[in-house]
């Protein structure tokens, strides 16, 4: 399955963008599902239906839009009833459905789900508005981040003990941590591979939209590193509502202008290769199928062959001891990184993302000895432990 993620800085067009995006690949005679958390009947003429039952908007294309607060009372009242007995023991009293009102990051929960399930669907295509680009960046990360906070708490290899926790409880007098706690740490780590799996395939993309101008270019420029640090790939960058370059009215050209100044250092700065497709504005707010088929939003294209090595170790031994790990880090600024080594992990933080990744095997046997940014990359110096280092190397 073909995966595009659409996201971008506020404002921007994404939703229209996303809708144009799974139009062409409909017309194109693929199986298209378009999933948002916003509303699409505006969009596309007609209303979109659930993550578990798609509204069909014509052939080849199915539309869904997520309800975080449906989700929240499903997921709540689900695991009340898995949790009934502990609840029991603490005097709890039960929550109705009626008075539960979500909470912050329900939508993030009910977005990560909606991902879940379409993965699963028998689609060629799968095109998912997502929402502005620093709370998509965070999003696209917090799988990762949630499963490693599982496996710290509730260890795997632990579970194994499961059997001796009743003899455990009486001998202690107090009561162990119950079954069910570590089922639903199971099954929630299950649901989160799946999604980290969906997010790092080969054939899943990011695609940037933007109206070009002064606040975009910078949210841009923030953004690149945090998606170079989460290892995503972006296939094309599209600046939207683009205006007439013959604008007459003095006020418009000085719209036009900022737009072209801006759209050059877009085609400049980017890496090359990438596509920069640019697309007009209507003059008006594209509403149903027939505006949408003006967009052109960018081809479908392939997701590209991936990057083998985006991180690689450069060996330094005999000539200076050192091996350097590379991190290409675009747009990052020194006074917004931050690295820390912790035991066999670096903790790097750029800006507002921040990641946690295991070192390479031949880096835990050595100490850090320095860092430095330069042209966009971060080389992190490390220095072979004697005590570690096979002798001889």
């Amino acid at each position: 399955m073909r995966t595009v993620l659409v996201t971008g800085p506020g404002g921007a067009g994404r939703t229209t963008i996303a809708a144009a995006t799974a139009l062409a690949a409909a017309r194109r005679g693929r199986r298209v599902l378009l999933l948002s958390a916003d509303p699409l009947g505006d969009v596309l003429g007609t209303p979109a239906g659930s993550p578990e039952d798609p509204a069909p908007v014509r052939d080849g294309l199915w539309a869904a839009r997520v309800d975080s607060g449906a989700h929240f009372r499903t997921e709540t009242l689900a695991f009340q009833e898995r949790a009934a007995t502990a609840l029991e023991l603490l005097g709890a009293r039960k929550l109705a459905g009626e008075e539960l009102t979500e909470l912050p990051g329900s939508e993030q929960s009910a977005l990560l789900h909606a991902l879940r399930r379409a993965a699963s669907g028998d689609w060629d295509v799968l095109v998912v508005d997502l929402p502005p680009l620093r709370d998509a960046l965070a999003l696209l990360a917090l799988p990762g981040h949630l499963r490693r906070y599982l496996r710290r708490l509730l260890p795997q290899e632990r579970q194994a003990a499961r059997a001796l926790r009743p003899m455990m409880a009486q001998l202690a007098g107090i009561p162990m941590p119950a079954q069910w706690l570590y089922e639903t740490a199971a099954r929630w780590d299950a649901e989160l591979a799946a999604v980290q799996s969906l997010i790092e395939d080969p054939a899943t993309t990011l695609r940037l939209v933007a109206e070009p101008g002064p606040a975009a270019a910078e949210a841009l420029r923030a953004a690149r590193a945090g998606i170079a640090l989460y290892g995503l790939r972006v296939d094309a960058l599209v600046p939207n509502r683009i205006l007439p370059g013959d604008a007459a009215d003095p006020w418009l050209a000085t719209l036009v202008a900022q737009q072209r100044k801006c759209l050059d250092e877009w085609h400049e700065g980017w890496p090359p290769g990438m596509p920069v497709h640019a697309v007009g504005h209507l003059g008006r707010d594209p509403r149903g199928l027939d505006d949408l088929a003006l967009l052109d939003s960018a081809p479908e294209g392939a997701a590209g062959p991936p990057v083998e090595d985006p991180w690689p170790v450069e060996d330094r031994l005999a000539e200076e001891n050192l091996l350097v790990w590379c991190l290409p880090l675009p747009g990052a600024v020194k006074s917004e990184l931050a690295l820390v080594r912790r035991d066999d992990e670096l903790l790097l933080t750029v800006g507002p993302f921040r990641r946690i990744v295991p070192l390479p095997s031949a880096l835990r046997r050595c100490s850090v000895t320095g860092a430095a940014l330069t042209d966009g990359v971060l080389r992190v110096r490390f220095t072979p432990d004697p005590d570690l280092w096979p002798r001889g190397h």
